[in-house]
């Protein structure tokens, strides 16, 4: 089936949709991105998005349904520019609440209110059944990873947080390892700019040792996994040190975040093999793959055999895992795994609105 794939990311630089070609065929699934576009967001979306979390129910609840508005506007309006359908859309919506240890996920982006707007059925609120069996809710990426890169020993997202997966004694696991873009964006906003390009910023920097130690004795990257992060984790754990450091040079502090992700990645690598580094290869996505600087200390950290795909995929990979999630969830096939989340049994996410009469009895 054809299935328009949505992600927002913490990152909050915009909305991804990606149509893609989803086969179920003895061999296994096999899946394609065919079309995709990422449209950025407005001033208005990124205050609204970010400041979210402070308001109370019933702006809660009015932005759940605008923003569900939203996302079907923009996939009728994919639809008519691309001159495209879709026998379903699979809504990732934007989180605003993550904390796996109350209990607790929310992503907007109502799914009713995004079917009558789209006129597609729509599979959406993937993580809250695994959160509800104990588990962290994220990342769910790791059964897509599986099926579609198993070649891979590990891949490797870099996003608002990278998160990593890859077979693990057998199993299929995936966890946060640190937050990525949300806090060198965070930092390039001083300079006006919505992203260090390419990492020129940072390529600039000296790294400031004190800094760096500090971020990496956070107790987070001494726990095991299964474990995720929220933007609530880095206003309580992470930005507090970096915002010690307010004097430094832009560059140097860019610089130092920087490493402290690449030895993160690498330390986390490194302690879910048994095999050298410099014989594994990770597939790296996710907007950090352009950035050069980090690739440059990826390289370093783990000697792998670091592979970037193609744009299309870099771009939009995690959106075509969840359109694979949502055609998975609508053959009620488990596409969430307890492996990789925590949770008391593996199990089939995802909330339906629409008419799927069609898609079940074909």
């Amino acid at each position: 089936m054809k299935v328009l794939g949505i992600m927002s990311g913490t990152s909050m630089d915009g909305v991804d949709l990606a149509l893609c070609d989803i086969q179920n065929t003895s061999k296994g699934y096999t899946a394609s991105i065919l079309k995709g576009i990422t449209v950025p967001y407005n001033e208005s979306w990124r205050v609204r998005l970010s400041q979210l979390r402070y308001q109370n129910a019933e702006v809660y609840t009015k932005t759940d349904v605008f923003y569900g508005r939203f996302l079907g506007e923009l996939s009728a309006g994919f639809f008519e520019h691309m001159g495209e359908k879709a026998d379903l859309i699979a809504s990732h919506g934007h989180t605003i609440f993550h904390n796996p240890k109350q209990s607790l996920t929310a992503q907007i982006g109502d799914g009713a209110t995004l079917n009558a707007y789209a006129k597609v059925p729509v599979v959406s609120n993937f993580r809250r059944a695994d959160v509800g069996l104990g588990g962290q809710g994220a990342p769910l990426v790791g059964i897509g990873d599986e099926l579609l890169f198993g070649e891979y020993n590990f891949c490797l997202n870099l996003g608002g947080f990278c998160n990593i997966s890859s077979t693990h004694k057998g199993k299929r696991i995936a966890f946060d390892i640190a937050p990525c873009n949300i806090v060198l964006n965070r930092l390039a906003r001083e300079r006006n700019l919505q992203f260090d390009e390419n990492g020129a910023l940072a390529e600039k920097g000296t790294c400031i040792l004190p800094m760096l130690e500090a971020l990496n004795s956070i107790d987070f990257y001494q726990q095991r996994h299964p474990k995720s992060l929220g933007r609530e984790w880095i206003n309580k754990n992470f930005w507090h040190i970096v915002r010690e450091y307010d004097s430094s040079p832009l560059e140097d502090r860019m610089k130092t975040l920087v490493q402290h992700i690449a030895f993160q990645v690498g330390k986390t690598m490194k302690g879910l093999t048994e095999n050298p580094l410099n014989t594994c290869s990770v597939l790296i996505t996710g907007g950090g793959a352009f950035n050069h600087c980090l690739r440059a200390y990826l390289s370093t950290e783990t000697g792998c055999n670091c592979v970037v795909p193609d744009d299309n995929l870099v771009n939009y990979k995690e959106a075509l895992v969840f359109a694979l999630l949502g055609a998975m969830r609508i053959q009620n096939v488990t596409n969430t795994l307890s492996a990789a989340t925590g949770a008391s049994a593996d199990c089939i996410a995802g909330s339906l609105d629409g008419d799927f009469s069609l898609l079940t009895s074909s």
